[in-house]
């Protein structure tokens, strides 16, 4: 197993290295980006899925597009130079976790921890399905794989980020800047296309029936399905705060950097779904529910067919929608660690591999974004009314703690960041009221029953830790008193392991030492007497009968009696264990595990295992 670990992982790096490990801007971008940047290959599609599938609106829905595209261009012009004051204000990254339990206290810094995490998830499995479907399009291969493709890029995914943050930034980085500019060269192949050539919308040859039917509905279009669709391509916007949750992984200084790395981001991501949208408003792409996506049938009409220009926007594509996911397994182990540093979360999301990475988070990650693939079955329309609750919660939180900031510190031109983030705020928590309103019955109440429901575990573990640790806090000039000690020699028959155990007991000099054997009839009794007196052990022999071969009840309601008979002793139990090579150890009986773990729990008692290795050569007796 160690090397297989070593081959997937690779060797492990010292702390003192932590410092090489962290990225420069050029890497940092596709690493905390890639998440936002990806959005521009299903925002405008979702969108539309609203107003010709949901709205039934027809070709009306395409006068529609860009001025929502537009607006959604001015809201995330807002939300960067929000996150970019944050940013500055905290560098110690957690982003709106952070903001919030610095200003707003601490149920709304967990509100806002627990969005986040859920939206990170929410990532892998959006992002990943997007990045199969993309790949149906353009092959059209059978649904079935589906499933079965995604969970295998969720698991290679897993595999790289485990290798360390920086080795996976710069694995994936190439794959993101040649999406960048594969999208850039269809947008001006396309608006030259368009603008100049003047072709027209794709033709109907290329639409499915279903795509052609939608086409031609003639429902008008209200209020409610007009936010719906706003709120739906509004997800352009997730993963604008992974910047300001990783600050700490770029070199210094860490808060310039960071900063720089948004911009780009920002005008990156504005300029091509903007650009996105605007082609798609003149080209039509139709989709019914089961089509492929918007960006692959207008790669198909601008390109001219099926050739390697079609082929490279759509591999480029594939790889952006699954490196996105990389984003979410850059920032969630990081927030993890930071509300478990916080004593929120079990504290073995705490603790670094051997890589320096938060592999607990990473794998925990993972798996649950496994399991909504095979529940969701890879569906992504299914999966974006989860996503976009968390993500607009946790943006509105962020700037609302920003806020409160403002208020705080007043520092130079306060006034003018105060008003940026009370706009994107209650923007913001409009966009999360449209969609859990709007979307509840399509999935979006599973995030907004989670998230209360994780606030509540949450404040369940930290009231736990705080308990923990008032009850083990050594107040000043605490001393502690001296302990009677008993100890018990656990005897299943005499052997070396038996007698080197009580030799060990022996030599700790306890008050009181004996040993205990438990026999199913009065033959098992007599023969470990027998042996007892044979090798002349100097210690008293007790034996408990177990008529139904059990070991651990007899031997747990021997020690409550001994424990009333010598009240406030320690109880050491010493328990002789064979121990072979890891090939063989399955072949002997586990009983001595299973005695351990319940002993574990019983107050004033400790377990000590006395090994005599039988693999190799044999230890010479003294």
């Amino acid at each position: 197993m160690p090397a297989i670990k070593r081959i997937l992982i690779g060797k492990p790096i010292s702390s003192e290295d932590e410092g090489h490990q962290r990225l420069r801007k050029l890497i940092a971008l596709p690493v905390f980006a890639s998440d936002a940047i990806s959005s521009t290959a299903y925002a405008t599609d979702e969108i539309l899925v609203v107003l010709l599938l949901q709205a039934s609106i027809g070709a009306i829905a395409f006068t529609k597009l860009i001025p929502i595209a537009i607006v959604v261009c001015v809201l995330l012009v807002i939300v960067v130079m929000s996150y970019r004051q944050t940013i500055h204000a905290y560098p110690s990254g957690g982003g709106a976790y952070i903001v919030s339990r610095e200003n707003l206290g601490t149920i709304p810094s967990l509100i806002a921890g627990s969005s986040l995490l859920v939206d990170y998830i929410l990532t892998v499995a959006v992002s990943v399905a997007g990045g199969v479907l993309a790949i149906r399009t353009a092959t059209g291969f059978d649904t079935k794989w589906t499933v079965p493709l995604c969970l295998l890029c969720i698991l290679i995914m897993t595999v790289m980020n485990l290798r360390g943050v920086k080795e996976s930034g710069a694995a994936f980085a190439g794959p993101t800047y040649f999406y960048i500019v594969m999208l850039i060269i269809l947008l001006v192949t396309g608006f030259y296309r368009v603008f100049v050539q003047h072709i027209g919308p794709i033709p109907e040859k290329l639409l499915s029936e279903e795509a052609i039917e939608a086409s031609k509905a003639t429902k008008s279009l209200g209020l409610y399905m007009l936010l719906r669709a706003f709120s739906s391509g509004a997800v352009a916007l997730s993963g604008v705060e992974a910047v300001s949750n990783g600050v700490p992984a770029f070199k210094k200084p860490e808060s310039k950097n960071a900063a720089t790395t948004l911009v780009w981001m920002g005008v990156i991501l504005g300029t091509c779904f903007l650009g996105v949208s605007v082609l798609a408003a003149k080209l039509k792409p139709f989709r019914g529910e089961h089509d492929g996506n918007g960006l692959g049938l207008m790669a198909e009409h601008i390109f001219g067919g099926k050739g390697m220009l079609f082929w490279l926007m759509m591999i480029g594509t594939f790889l952006i929608l699954i490196l996105a996911a990389n984003t979410a397994y850059a920032d969630f182990p990081r927030l993890a660690s930071i509300i478990a540093k916080d004593g929120f979360l079990p504290r073995q999301f705490f603790n670094r591999g051997a890589r320096l990475v938060f592999s607990n988070g990473v794998i925990f990650l993972a798996a649950v974004a496994g399991v909504l693939i095979v529940v969701f079955k890879g569906n992504i329309s299914a999966l974006i009314p989860l996503y976009a609750f968390g993500v607009f919660t946790g943006f509105t939180l962020s700037q609302a703690g920003m806020v409160r900031h403002h208020l705080k510190e007043k520092e130079p031109n306060w006034r003018a960041g105060l008003a940026i983030n009370a706009i994107g705020s209650f923007a913001t928590g409009i966009i999360a009221t449209v969609v859990v309103v709007s979307k509840f019955g399509e999935g979006a109440w599973i995030p907004a029953a989670l998230i209360p429901l994780m606030v509540i575990m949450f404040r369940s573990i930290g009231k736990h830790y705080t308990t923990s640790r008032g009850a083990i806090v050594a107040p000043p000039g605490y001393r502690a008193p001296r302990e009677t000690h008993t100890m018990v020699v656990l005897v299943g028959g005499v052997n070396k392991g038996v007698l080197r155990a009580v030799q060990y007991a022996r030599s700790l000099n306890p008050d009181r030492i004996l040993a205990v054997t438990v026999a199913s009839n009065d033959e098992e009794r007599k023969a470990v007497e027998k042996q007892w007196k044979e090798f002349e052990v100097p210690i008293e022999l007790h034996t408990v009968f177990s008529p139904y071969r059990e070991l651990t009840r007899p031997v747990m309601q021997f020690i409550d009696e001994l424990d009333e008979r010598h009240e406030g002793d320690i109880i050491t139990v010493v328990i002789p264990e064979n121990v072979t090579s890891w090939k063989t150890q399955w072949l002997h009986n586990g009983s001595a595990f299973a005695l351990k773990a319940k002993l574990l729990y019983r107050p004033h008692t400790a377990v000590v295992s006395v090994p005599i290795h039988t693999h190799g050569h044999d230890t010479e007796e003294e």
